[in-house]
């Protein structure tokens, strides 16, 4: 079955930047652990982080239909999971369902929306209530984002295999089929204790992402302005050029490497699009929000009470690899 996706992919074309960036990905991990590692740790620690952000990036290219049009193949070049956390079919599965901009910011039709409904938010214990307003600055984000991640997606995909889910659980029989090559190769190849991979690359790497995920998306009247654009970054790369997040969701077929040319063409026009939701770079975002929220925890419009007549199953609510502040979303309480 691989080999005939392979033939029919070879066929029908393959976007060489792409795949010449994931070679270069997985080639800049594996020289980091074999060979810089035993010499110099630091150096080996920071290239490995700076991989698992772009191989974050690259997955979620891939599930965009890069870097061929079959998507076992595009699967198959990012089977190995170096951001360890997140099963790839789980990210494809959960992103595809945000890309309704009609949608976005929604408490629970936008499964990666930070927001949480406002009769959701009241039954919280005040502890999860402080977490949740720490998570809202951009330093919260950074520490707190990749754990909340974990927590919420395992938790909400545990349910929904109890509950008999044969995709999630595939989906996770995939991901640990990938981690049993990933994590020994750290721990014996490598000669790199897995906690300490699990510690720094793979936590400072979707700490990385998050810089990206954290003003992503905000509440607006129109579907335009609920995203941002961030014109220019060192990091753009490592993004896969996300930072022009309002042309990726009107263009979202488009690859990586042609998004800064469709950003130049029409750039008036994308930002009276989206209101002049516009940041210069990342170091005004950091400036302006590293100890401060951007949003409220509380949606300021939708979900301010139950809505008889309508049941919400529980699910995670995540970023894109990425982003990783994924929250389990409780289901809502009984009604008279």
């Amino acid at each position: 079955m691989v080999v005939q996706s392979l033939r029919r992919a070879l066929a029908r074309g393959i976007e060489w930047p792409t795949v010449t960036l994931i070679a270069g990905c997985y080639g800049v991990w594996v020289i980091a652990g074999f060979a810089v590692w035993p010499d110099w740790p630091l150096v080996s620690l920071l290239l490995l982080s700076l991989a698992v952000a772009l191989h974050s990036s690259i997955c979620h290219e891939v599930l965009h239909g890069h870097p061929t049009r079959d998507s076992l193949v595009n699967e198959a070049f990012v089977f190995l999971p170096l951001g360890v956390i997140w099963p790839y079919r789980r990210f494809k599965a959960i992103h595809l369902r945000h890309h309704a901009d009609e949608r976005l910011t929604d408490p629970f039709d936008d499964p990666e929306s930070y927001y949480r409904a406002l009769w959701q938010y009241e039954a919280m214990p005040e502890a999860i209530k402080l977490v949740l307003r720490v998570n809202n600055t951009l330093l919260g984000r950074l520490v707190l984002g990749p754990p909340l991640g974990l927590v919420g997606l395992v938790a909400g995909d545990l349910r929904a295999i109890r509950e008999g889910d044969r995709n999630v659980a595939r989906a996770w029989a995939l991901h640990l089929a990938g981690l049993a090559v990933v994590l020994p190769v750290v721990q014996f190849g490598f000669g790199m204790p897995v906690w300490l991979y699990l510690l720094v690359p793979v936590w400072i790497g979707h700490s990385i992402i998050a810089i990206r995920t954290y003003a992503e998306h905000q509440w607006s009247e129109t579907p335009e302005g609920r995203t941002i654009i961030v014109e220019r970054s060192p990091l753009a790369f490592f993004f896969l050029n996300n930072n022009l997040h309002l042309v990726h969701h009107k263009l979202p077929t488009v690859p990586w490497y042609r998004l800064p040319a469709q950003f130049r063409a029409r750039r008036a026009e994308w930002i009276a699009m989206n209101g002049g939701y516009v940041f210069p770079n990342y170091r005004a975002l950091l400036s302006a929000y590293l100890f401060k929220a951007k949003e409220p925890v509380v949606h300021p419009v939708l979900r301010r009470s139950p809505e008889p007549g309508r049941a919400f199953r529980p699910r995670v609510a995540a970023h894109r690899f990425g982003g990783l502040g994924a929250t389990a979303v409780p289901a809502e309480p009984p009604r008279e």
